[in-house]
């Protein structure tokens, strides 16, 4: 099952003509989810090729304009691309007044429902769930309530032998409790064992999302071990004063809290445009955590 991430925007709060402001499409195993919505995510949506309707989760990790104000026209497009089904955005206090009072201002009645999820950006918790994914936010550490997010596929089932079991003419009422690691007892009280006819499941996989924080050790334990790991740098050393006054990390930081939180692979972006590239961010990153990549709009990730 794929588990991809498209970075839609890389910048922070001033766009420039190579980085947009945040946003991100994840894919993991067939769900659908938009990370933030700067101004001019669609444009990025349509330069990249994602597609605007199959998105039916949206995390907006805080009220700093750069990562919602594209919010109000994604939804609006979605509705005149005749969207019908429903659509649920996850963000802070106060994103729904926002973004119904800047619909209904514009005369803007959509055909399609929205469900609003409250995050406090204080609590950790598991927002939403089902057979195959998980998402759960944390808190950041910023001028705002900031969340992070981290998304990660649910244990997965044995693969069974079938050849064997078909061989060993077992009952196909067998076959769900072996995928799901269990032991049987047939009606003669022979204990088949799963291990017998199974191979180990693929392992999980695991991306968790930091925007706008500054150097935080408290979001180590929900980040520990993840497969891909996002954290914002807006700036290098030489500005490490400016990123302390205005909650932001350098690359050095965010290098330092991958290796703590023992992530196997660091990504770096909201890259401040007072930058030309990221040549400094990775040069500084890679001389505490080597597998670490700036990313650029465009840039596509499998996990």
């Amino acid at each position: 099952m794929n588990f991809s991430i498209t970075i839609l925007g890389s910048g922070a709060a001033l766009p420039t003509f190579s980085r947009n402001p945040s946003s991100q499409y994840i894919e993991c195993n067939n769900r659908h989810i938009l990370i933030d919505c700067g101004e001019g995510t669609q444009m990025q949506m349509r330069k990249f090729g994602v597609k605007f309707q199959r998105i039916s989760h949206i995390l907006i990790s805080h009220l700093h304009g750069d990562h919602f104000f594209g919010l109000a026209g994604l939804l609006s497009t979605m509705h005149l691309l005749g969207r019908d089904k429903g659509i649920t955005i996850y963000g802070p206090q106060g994103l729904e007044q926002i973004i119904r009072s800047q619909l209904e201002i514009g005369g803007t009645k959509l055909d399609f429902g929205i469900t609003f999820i409250t995050l406090d950006g204080k609590s950790s918790q598991l927002i939403f769930e089902d057979k195959l994914i998980e998402i759960h936010t944390f808190p950041l550490k910023h001028r705002v309530p900031t969340n992070g997010f981290l998304i990660k596929e649910k244990t997965k089932e044995y693969n069974l032998l079938g050849d064997l079991f078909k061989q060993d003419g077992l009952s196909i009422k067998f076959i769900q409790k072996f995928k799901n690691g269990e032991d049987v007892v047939d009606e003669n009280g022979k204990t088949h064992y799963f291990k017998d006819y199974t191979t180990p499941p693929p392992p999980t996989r695991s991306y968790a999302y930091c925007s706008d924080t500054i150097y935080y050790e408290n979001i180590i334990p929900s980040i520990s071990n993840v497969d891909l790991l996002y954290h914002e740098a807006t700036f290098t050393e030489l500005h490490k004063q400016r990123a302390k006054a205005t909650f932001h990390s350098t690359a050095i930081d965010a290098a330092k809290i991958a290796i703590k939180a023992n992530v196997k692979k660091l990504l770096l972006g909201h890259i401040s445009s007072r930058f030309e590239n990221g040549d400094e961010h990775l040069k500084e990153a890679k001389t505490v955590f080597d597998n670490t990549i700036v990313v650029e709009d465009g840039n596509n990730f499998e996990v």
